[in-house]
């Protein structure tokens, strides 16, 4: 029997098309396609002894292993899982790691059941590499960078830009101390294909903000990287109460309303507690032993005040936070880099409007679009 194929193309990712992946768990642990689903051939077990004697004896006895393994009650199971995706998803398409036997046996047991759905050709590997090259091809765009001191509610620019790229949505984690996400983060493949999945809705401009190039546990890929240290640059400058009230809502209301809605109110307040203490703790080297215990103290005075009702208590360790930290560390930067070019220096709202415009005039100028394929 012919089993259908299709090519890696990226159009599949940008349609949205449904995705199963029939690898083993700890594969699809270690990054998927976006948007796809894991039902395996092979459990993690499963592979794993079927992987040893691949080693030991070779493909053939691998592949009657394999059979062994996975048959009777287990195959008709694996079967109608994939059975239940499809017929919820009908255009659903299969995978495996190279497009080869795992995801070939997953189309001829769903053929025998009289389903046929086509696999991708080359697999998991053959679009990663497309989405890699995805992410290189977008150095050469046009890129305007957002810089500026910390609270100046620079995701909050990107994300009112069509044109907008948040790494740090893509790396689930705000990109400092206090920037790790309640769930837990992406790998760095996972990282990288979230990356390229958003690139490929962006074939002109793109505005991203001003990052180190470790965002967490994810590293931005060198040459997207070399890219954003090569583009022109706008800066936020906002007072300093302004950006306080800021970093309250993103390192306190958001950061408890996560917690809460993942972990109830009783757990989710503990681990909120502990994460924002542990990352002052972090700080050790930066702020010294003395500052430190002072900011740790006004900590656990502001949420002793909070469970009160008194919310804004936290402005006491926050505002320090801010002048002693984050501003001289920024400014430092600054400092190091004097050659970097500021097209625009203003206050939130001015700065979103050259972005829109600096957008609009870029593809007046016909930017060359790379190819996506």
């Amino acid at each position: 029997m012919s089993l259908p194929l299709v090519e890696p193309d990226l159009a599949l990712l940008r349609e949205g098309r449904p995705l199963i992946d029939v690898r083993a768990p700890v594969e699809f642990a270690q990054g998927a396609l976006p948007g796809a689903v894991n039902l395996p051939l092979m459990d993690d077990e499963e592979r794993h002894l079927v992987g040893i004697e691949y080693k030991r004896r070779g493909q053939q006895a691998a592949i009657a292993l394999g059979e062994r393994l996975v048959s009777g009650g287990i195959k008709a199971g694996r079967v109608a899982a994939w059975a239940r995706e499809l017929e919820a998803h009908p255009d659903a398409i299969v995978y495996c790691f190279r497009g080869g036997l795992r995801s070939q046996v997953a189309q001829q047991w769903l053929a025998e059941a009289g389903i046929t759905r086509p696999r991708i050709r080359g697999g998991w590997k053959a679009m990663r590499q497309a989405l890699c090259a995805r992410i290189d091809a977008a150095a050469d765009q046009p890129l305007l960078v957002v810089g500026g001191l910390t609270g100046c509610a620079k995701t909050a620019l990107i994300d009112a830009l069509d044109q907008g790229l948040d790494l740090e949505g893509c790396a689930r984690h705000k990109g400092s101390a206090f920037g790790r996400h309640p769930l837990s983060a992406p790998s760095q493949i996972d990282f990288e294909h979230a990356l390229g999945r958003r690139l490929l809705e962006l074939p002109g401009p793109v505005v991203l903000e001003d990052e180190s190039r470790h965002i967490g546990s994810a590293n931005v890929p060198l040459a997207f990287w070399r890219g954003m240290e090569g583009a022109p640059r706008v800066r936020v400058e906002m007072p300093l109460d302004w950006r306080l009230a800021q970093i309250h809502k993103d390192y306190i209301d958001d950061l408890w309303e996560v917690y809460r809605h993942h972990c109830g109110d009783w757990l989710g307040w503990a681990l909120m507690r502990k994460q924002l203490a542990t990352a002052l703790g972090r700080l050790r080297k930066r702020l010294g032993g003395a500052r430190l215990q002072r900011l740790q103290r006004l900590q656990r005075l502001a949420f002793r005040e909070h469970e009160r009702g008194n919310r804004r208590a936290h402005e006491a360790w926050l505002a320090p936070l801010l002048t002693e930290y984050y501003d001289p560390m920024y400014r430092y930067q600054l400092e190091k880099h004097d050659d970097r070019r500021f097209l625009h220096v203003g206050d939130w709202d001015s700065c979103l409007a050259f972005a829109r415009d600096w957008a609009a005039e870029a593809e007046r100028r016909g930017a060359p679009r790379p190819v996506t394929a």
